[in-house]
């Protein structure tokens, strides 16, 4: 599908990450009415900001993992640590299809199936930039364990792991839960395209357009970042009141209740990061498709 954007990928790339942290009500996440105890929005706005080399590298054609390296690096140049990595791990195959004017499902997939051994050791190196909370990796494969950054490349080149088979092997786990984003990885991007379908058929301010498609993310399925931190029954209970709220919020057409269910997130430490990562990539989709801002 062609491009109908006056920005460029990069750019549209970088407003996307921004948006996602303006849409508001996004609960249990930083947005412009909220901070989290240890994340504050102006270390979100900073996070998008220093991303923007890695971004640029991607549409320039950049291998993925150094461009992704590149863009968690600048990301991490703000004093609260981690705030957009889960987005910029989404973000950078589809900014690199996008340059390329080949922004579709399949289009994606042939780029993340292309990358190399040599991808996978710099996205293990994007984990010495900030602090991630992952899951324990499958019995028998500590040596894959993310945390280790850097010292997972001999791992890597043992068992000739390619970016692709990393997103493989966390997108369906010998135990534990599957990770979304790695789902979108290997399954192409199928929740990112038709979210911003519903996006784009939407009315009103993107922040709200936002606020509304992230709540319909998280009720459709249980969040992989309140499942590592809460465990795979808090991630469902999370799913099953996003659920009931999304359905007071189409029936009273307000956003109240999704602002009423933010505070309790707040309160109760509840962090749907996995979802706000999928909402900053369909607002990119949703942008280079003619999302008018």
């Amino acid at each position: 599908m062609s491009r109908e954007s006056p920005r460029s990928p990069a750019e549209n790339a970088e407003l996307a990450l921004l948006l996602e942290l303006a849409g508001t009500p996004k609960p249990g996440n930083v947005d412009r009415h909220r901070d989290l105890e240890e994340l504050r929005f102006e270390q979100f706005l900073a996070g998008s900001v220093g991303s923007a080399s890695g971004l640029r590298m991607a549409a320039a054609g950049a291998p993925l993992g150094r461009a992704f390296e590149r863009s968690v690096a600048g990301m991490s140049r703000q004093s609260g640590g981690n705030t957009q990595f889960g987005c910029l791990l989404l973000l950078t195959p589809l900014v690199a299809a996008a340059a390329q004017d080949d922004l579709s499902p399949s289009g994606v997939e042939r780029r993340c199936r292309a990358t190399t051994v040599d991808d996978a050791v710099a996205f293990y190196r994007a984990f010495e930039h900030v602090d991630v909370a992952v899951g324990d990796p499958p019995e028998g494969a500590d040596e894959l364990d993310a945390r280790r950054g850097a010292a997972a490349e001999p791992a890597l080149r043992e068992r000739n792991m390619t970016l692709w088979d990393v997103m493989e092997l966390s997108a369906d786990p010998p135990a534990g839960e599957p990770d979304t984003n790695g789902l979108e990885w290997v399954e192409g991007f199928p929740r990112t395209f038709t979210a911003a379908d519903a996006v784009l058929a939407d009315d009103g301010p993107v922040t709200d357009r936002t606020a509304r498609c992230f709540l319909d993310m998280l009720a459709a399925e249980p969040d992989t970042l309140v499942a590592t931190n809460h465990g795979a029954d808090t991630a469902r209970e999370v799913q099953q009141r996003a659920g009931k709220t999304l359905t007071a919020v189409r029936e009273s057409g307000s956003l109240d209740p999704a602002e009423e269910l933010a505070e309790a997130f707040v309160v109760e430490g509840i962090n749907p990061g996995t979802t706000a990562d999928r909402t900053a990539a369909t607002l990119f989709v949703a942008l280079e498709r003619g999302l008018r801002v």
